[in-house]
């Protein structure tokens, strides 16, 4: 949002606080203006200068450490000491930002066709889509034309941030316009021309979309069936050659997706929202978007969802009964929260589990070989037992053993007869000798360790 914004505007104001002073979103502002400083002026409003102690030298050499030079020590970018609370400064301010456009003569067009940028868009309850556009050239009225990337509107009711109707706006001026066939996406540019030339720059744009959606489809068509054929060839020359031959395919080896279908209040929430989300997952796991939308969920996002194996992101908008009826028979999780931090948390949750599980080996119990028996089963067969003792820990019969023999596993099994004198035990404790034999082992020697285990599942990490 911070890139669209720095992308449309002229003047970049940079609010720091005076008590915090440079914060990473400070940082992110300050790039912004570097890439486009030959046509972007900045002027710094260091705020909160009402809070007791707070120092402004050290914001002044903070914003020099990023390659800000500020007036005040030697520079050329002018800053403005102003408070939030009290107005102090305001007025400096305002004549400061003046004083820049002056300078740098900034001017538009007021005639001609209107050019602007969409801001943010959603939709609002009596007015169907909405958008919030900035004017860079022309005059927009009631009844034109425009178009924005692939619908358009003829302009029905224009307001301003007060909540004003306007007649008319001008370069400069930001308003919400209604009248959309579509909700427009944030950062799209607005053009104005007559109904004909909409309806067909609409038509064109609706068919290079879907040119290049199929030509991603095809893409993905013949990079399968390259797949398929080296498959193919190769199970062709395995049987020539009378071997077998396995071939993994990459999907299946690619990490496991958090499927979302994320739905916001304004298309800027949404936006901020994607790119906060995709960001989350490893090599592992990972979240992959489905769909994105502005306004309430509907079914439609239930069904879409399901087919996605996924699950609905509500970001400051409500869940209708129809819908939360939808998703609870379809068994499709909806997680609904106006604070974007929850949200990532809560993804970030669902993305853990998709890990795959990991357990670690921990040793419950030892017993030490001391001497081996033959015990006759009949029909001249014969059963090898360990005399053994309980060295460490409870041995239980239930878990299962691994023999080690000189530092190394040799064997890992169940036990088959665990006994003391003539009585069948389900465990033992240190310092019981009994007698042992383990399934489908009959190599126990002597100063072996038997050492019971069990599995315990090692705690996700994503990152």
């Amino acid at each position: 949002m911070r890139a669209r914004g720095a992308s449309v505007t002229d003047i970049v104001v940079l609010v720091v606080a005076a008590d915090d002073g440079v914060k990473p979103q400070t940082k992110e502002v300050i790039e912004l203006f570097k890439k486009d400083e030959a046509n972007v002026q900045l002027v710094v409003a260091i705020n909160k200068v009402d809070r007791p102690g707070v120092d402004i030298e050290k914001v002044h050499h903070s914003l020099l450490v990023e390659d800000v030079h500020l007036e005040a020590i030697g520079g050329d970018i002018p800053s403005v000491e102003v408070s939030g609370l009290t107005g102090q400064g305001l007025d400096q301010l305002v004549e400061t930002i003046s004083a820049v456009a002056e300078m740098q003569d900034l001017r538009a067009e007021r005639d001609g066709n209107v050019e602007g940028h969409v801001l943010e868009s959603k939709v609002q309850k009596g007015l169907g889509p909405v958008a919030t556009v900035l004017i860079s050239r022309g005059c927009l009225k009631p009844g034109t034309h425009i178009i924005c990337g692939t619908t358009f509107a003829k302009v029905r009711v224009m307001n301003d941030a007060a909540g004003q109707s306007v007649k008319a706006v001008y370069p400069g001026m930001a308003v919400t316009v209604s009248g959309w066939k579509e909700l427009p996406k944030a950062g799209d540019e607005v053009l104005q021309g007559s109904e004909q030339d909409v309806k067909k720059a609409v038509v064109n744009r609706e068919r290079k979309a879907e040119e290049d959606a199929l030509l991603t489809d095809v893409e993905a068509i013949n990079s399968q069936r390259r797949l398929d054929r080296d498959q193919r060839e190769l199970e062709v020359q395995a049987a020539a050659q009378g071997t077998i031959v396995q071939v993994e395919r990459a999907a299946d080896d690619g990490p496991k997706e958090l499927r979302l279908v994320i739905k916001g209040d304004v298309s800027g929430s949404v936006e901020a929202l994607v790119g906060a989300l995709e960001g989350i997952g490893n090599k592992l796991a990972r979240v992959k978007i489905v769909s994105t939308g502005v306004g309430e969920v509907t079914e439609s996002d239930v069904l879409r969802a399901k087919a996605a194996e996924g699950m609905i992101v509500a970001f400051s908008v409500p869940v209708p009964r129809p819908s939360a009826a939808a998703a609870g028979s379809s068994n499709v999780p909806i997680f609904s929260s106006a604070i974007i931090y929850k949200v990532m948390d809560e993804v970030t949750e669902h993305v853990t589990a998709l890990l795959p599980t990991e357990y670690d080996r921990r040793i419950v119990a030892e017993a030490t070989v001391l001497q081996l028996f033959d015990i006759q089963l009949g029909n001249k067969r014969f059963k090898k037992v360990a005399g053994s003792r309980i060295t460490n820990g409870i041995l239980q019969k239930s878990k299962p053993v691994q023999v080690v023999r000189a530092g190394t596993v040799v064997y890992e099994g169940h036990l088959d007869t665990f006994r003391h004198l003539k009585k069948d035990l389900t465990e033992a404790s240190k310092g019981l000798e009994c007698g042992i034999s383990i399934q489908g082992f009959q190599d126990l020697r002597e100063g072996d360790t038997i050492q019971s285990y069990e599995n315990v599942e090692k705690p996700k990490v994503l990152y």
